[in-house]
């Protein structure tokens, strides 16, 4: 099996008050492809000390299940025999309570939009192979989020 990585890193700056949780929670994430993505906490979970242009881990959560099930739908639907030209989600990820003073990403919504080149399946060719896609992507099958597609 294979091994993924990511480098987190982090350094307190300058005049900020770490003992005081006055410090920005702006990082770097690094992938092995060389590729180096801003990163911080949320601004819904730590306001001002958020790097607003930064991508959250709830972000990438909610982006990591929709690559996957992307990917997943594309090889699926080749494999049934369709021809995708195009593939496009605006996912949306909610945060709730869990328990008293426990957060987590309970649900994520897809919103897949396809284009198709050729044949176009019927709805319940379309949602079989969303169920299919659903089912193999790893992401989906390594978090107890709900996932869900709506059309």
């Amino acid at each position: 099996m294979a091994t993924h990585t990511a480098d987190v890193e982090w350094t307190l700056k300058a005049g900020e008050d770490f003992p005081k949780g006055r410090y920005s929670r702006g990082h770097t994430v690094g992938f092995d492809g060389g590729i180096e993505v801003a990163a911080s906490a949320s601004p819904h979970v730590v306001g001002k000390w958020a790097v607003e242009k930064a991508v959250d881990p709830e972000e990438m959560l909610v982006a990591a299940l929709a690559s996957c099930h992307m990917l997943s739908f594309l090889h699926v639907a080749r494999e049934a025999g369709f021809v995708v030209s195009a593939y496009r989600d605006q996912a949306k990820g909610t945060m709730s309570e869990i328990a008293p003073g426990r957060l987590a990403v309970t649900k994520v919504v897809l919103h897949p939009r396809i284009e198709w080149a050729g044949p176009i399946p019927d709805e319940t060719t379309l949602d079989r192979l969303h169920h299919v896609a659903h089912e193999v992507c790893f992401i989906a099958n390594s978090v107890k989020t709900e996932v869900t597609v709506a059309s």
